[in-house]
Parts: structure tokens; C-alpha cells; sequence
């Protein structure tokens, strides 16, 4: 099945519209304007007990269009949510602590207001490789994330005494690299489901505009988000979506266990994504109840998040696997470009390694020559060069000669009757199935 993402309702139509004017993916406009509005709405709006908060990340380039994604977001959702994004938008979070502190700021500054308590909080982070960065530093700010996107608790100690959210309403839009996605989400942390709450989308090529001119005026919300936020809303699927919903968490499942480990971490949370996606499109379009085709459609964007983070994943583990040299590998690749012989000078501190340590190297040669008539004797190092076997004797007939060579070992392998068409399979591929599984583009 493709990966083709539909951009549905009022949210895909504004993005049909102002994508023709910027140079950047119209997915990544598309995620950028659900994030902020999940953020808008995240404070009455409820799926399965859960505010639909939508955390995502594009990642691409430099220059392949991240920031102007998010400007061309912002003019879409600008009309309906744009005075709670100028109160609601934080940045720079790069501790636990700090995260919290956002969030319970946000909380005390509301809590004597007309509509009481409010922990809506947007975080945009374009830099997000400085966040990462800093926040290894930090053990702690990992498992704020999760809490955070949990809805649970949150708590913090301060010099002003103890900081405690309940039930918080933080969405997190990031931008990065792939370099800074697989230098920075480590195996470890990806496999603990640090990240997986994130939906990462790598932006494919950009059209060129010819002339660039003012974005033209959409304005999908401002109805939207009266509605939204009037009184609480309550999601649910209808029968059709419910059907569909078993068969996404079903084929989730079976791709996750045919994935290697840190993989199938990532993608941990597909189904509940899809259901988080697809409660903000019903949001938009005014109604509580999710659709057979308002969740086919958000499972189109999560199932191109699903591709896209395994393509940034593998990357990671093809890196982390990296055959590492040993040291006499890397003396006989230095002695080989230099010809076949090189001088102490020219490989110890090109090396950083000890005299001693190359003189261990078994087939190591030492020689020395002067610089000169009056020069210093310099070291020079070498291998000893190989020698072919000797040919048969008269005593050693080469008959003899063959039957003692040993052999290449004789390996059976029995092949179950129903694999003989696949016999070379890589490990831990993922296991076909039927042509109508949504993942079937992924194995």
C-alpha cells in the first residue's frame, strides 16, 4: 500500500491552498498545522481519557523548508488560534526541570482567570539539535517527555518550594536533521520509548516558486475552535472506525514483532497516534464522532511517520554497526599509502600510537636509513610480504598435495516446504502478508 498521505478536511484543504505559494513539503505544512491545533484544542477535548496531543518533528536538510513549514502553519491556524499560540508558545526547554517549570508557570498564571486553570502549552523547537544536545546532560528530561504526553502528573523541586501539574497539555513540534536525529536519539532511549511519542516526518523535495507573493487567506479554525472550546468534548468512534481501528492495532503488532528491538520501540504507538490524529480532524470538523474515513486519513500521515522513522532508525543502527579497525589494519592501510613502507614521523602521530605498540604488530618489519651522509637514522616500517605455498615435490605428489587441503565444510539446510520460494531472506525481515495490509509498503 502507498505511503500517500491525505490531507483531509478543512485542515488538508488550507494546506492545498497556501502550498502552492512556499518552497517546502505540503506534509510537513500539514503536521505542523495539527500540532498547533491539537495544542489549541488539548484543553476540552478528550479521546479514550486522553487529551489528542500530536508531537511531531520534521526532519530534513538545511534549507529543505522545516521553518517555512511552520510560518505557513502558523498563517493557516493564525485566524482561528492565533491569540492562544501568542500566550500559549514556549521554547528552549532543555532540562526536566525547566520543562516542568513551563508548565506549572503557565498553570499559576491562570489559575485565578475566568475559565480557571489552564495547562495549554505549545513548544516549538527549530533548533532542536541544542535541546538534544544539552539534555544529555540530563536524565531526567526523557522521562518528563513521557509524562508529559501521558497526561500524567509532573513534579519539580525548587528553591521556592515544590512545583506540582496535574493532568498537563503540552505539545512538542521539533526540527532537525537526520545526522541530529541519529546522533542524538540514542538506541537506548528510543528503546525505552523516550522518542516514539514523537512523529517524525523527513520532508521530501520542495517545488521552486518563480515569484514569490503573499500566501492567500485560509481560515479553517476560528469556527472550529469556538466549537472545540465551549464546553468538553468527548471523542468516539463510530462502528465502521471501530473495525478499522482493531485492524490497525492488529497489523501494528504484527510489524512490531517482526521488527529488531530499538525499531519496533519506535512505532510502539501507532495505533494510539492514529486515534490522536484523528480526533483533532473530527475537531475540525465539528464533530465528535471519528469516522471510518476521518481514521483512514490520519492513518495515512501516521503510517508515512511509521516509514520515515524507520528510515532514520535503520540509518542509526547501520551507523552504531560500524565495523571498528584494529590497529594493525589501520598501520597496513597507513604502510599501503605511502608505498609499501613508511617512516616513524609519518606514521606514529598520524596514528597517535606508541613505537613499542607497532613494533607488536606480527609481521611488522623494521629498518633504518640516514637522512643524509650526517643525518639521524630514521625507522622505517614495513610487512613482511607473503609467501605462496611451495609447489608439490617428487615426495609429495600433488594428489597427495590435494587430498590433505581441507575441505570447505558441507552445511545441510532443511527448508520448510512453504519457504522454498523466499530462500534468501535477510534476518529479522518482516513477514509478508496480505496485499490489503496498510503496512505491506514498510515490509
Amino acid at each position: 500500500m502507498s505511503t500517500q498521505v491525505e490531507l483531509y478536511g478543512p485542515v488538508g484543504e488550507a494546506v492545498r491552498t497556501v502550498a502552492p505559494k512556499v518552497e517546502t513539503d505540503p506534509v510537513g505544512i500539514y503536521m505542523a498545522t495539527l500540532s498547533l491545533w491539537s495544542a489549541a484544542i488539548s484543553g476540552t477535548v478528550t479521546v479514550e481519557g486522553r487529551a489528542p496531543l500530536v508531537w511531531s518533528a520534521l526532519v530534513a536538510k538545511t534549507g529543505r523548508g522545516k521553518g517555512t513549514a511552520l510560518r505557513a502553519a502558523k498563517h493557516i491556524a493564525g485566524p482561528g488560534i492565533g491569540r492562544f499560540l501568542d500566550t500559549h508558545t514556549a521554547s528552549g526547554l532543555t532540562s526536566g526541570a525547566s520543562l516542568v517549570n513551563a508548565l506549572y508557570e503557565a498553570q499559576e498564571n491562570s489559575s485565578e482567570t475566568e475559565h480557571g486553570t489552564d495547562v495549554r502549552l505549545f513548544v516549538e523547537e527549530e533548533e532542536w539539535q541544542e535541546t538534544l544536545r544539552r539534555v544529555k546532560r540530563d536524565p531526567s528530561f526523557t522521562g518528563k517527555l513521557r509524562l508529559a504526553w501521558d497526561g500524567s502528573v509532573l513534579r519539580n523541586t525548587t528553591k521556592e518550594g515544590p512545583q506540582e501539574v496535574r493532568d498537563p497539555r503540552m505539545v512538542m513540534h521539533t526540527h532537525c536533521t537526520p545526522s541530529d536525529w541519529n546522533k542524538y536519539v540514542s538506541a537506548d532511549e528510543a528503546a525505552g520509548g523516550s522518542y516514539n511519542r514523537i512523529l517524525p516526518v523527513i520532508l521530501g523535495s520542495a517545488h521552486l516558486i518563480r515569484k514569490r507573493s503573499a500566501l492567500p487567506h485560509v481560515d479553517p479554525f476560528s469556527e472550529a475552535y469556538a466549537w472545540a472550546t465551549v464546553k468538553p468534548r468527548v471523542m468516539v468512534m463510530d462502528a465502521w472506525a471501530e473495525d478499522l481501528y482493531y485492524v490497525i492495532r492488529r497489523y501494528a503488532s504484527i510489524l512490531s514483532e517482526s521488527l529488531p528491538e530499538v525499531e519496533a520501540a519506535m512505532i510502539q504507538r501507532t495505533a494510539e497516534q492514529t486515534l490522536r490524529v484523528a480526533a483533532c480532524l473530527a475537531a475540525a470538523d465539528m464533530t465528535e464522532v471519528i469516522t471510518e474515513d476521518i481514521l483512514l486519513a490520519a492513518f495515512s500521515l501516521v503510517r508515512r511517520s511509521v516509514r520515515d522513522v524507520l528510515v532514520l532508525t535503520r540509518g542509526q543502527a547501520t551507523a552504531a554497526k560500524a565495523p571498528v579497525r584494529t590497529l594493525e589494519e589501520k598501520v597496513r592501510e597507513r604502510i599501503a599509502s605511502l608505498g609499501g613502507k613508511a617512516s616513524s614521523s609519518d606514521l606514529l602521530p598520524f596514528l597517535r600510537v606508541s613505537k613499542a605498540a607497532v613494533e607488536a604488530i606480527p609481521g611488522i618489519v623494521m629498518s633504518q636509513a640516514r637522512n643524509g651522509k650526517q643525518g639521524r637514522p630514521v625507522t622505517f616500517y614495513s610487512f613482511r610480504e607473503k609467501q605462496e605455498p611451495a609447489e608439490p615435490t617428487a615426495e609429495r605428489p600433488k594428489a597427495v598435495a590435494a587430498a590433505t587441503r581441507p575441505t570447505p565444510k558441507q552445511v545441510t539446510v532443511r527448508i520448510p516446504a512453504h519457504e522454498t520460494t523466499n530462500v534468501v531472506r535477510r534476518q529479522a525481515a518482516p513477514v509478508a502478508v496480505e496485499t490489503d495490509n496498510p503496512f505491506a509498503a514498510l515490509v
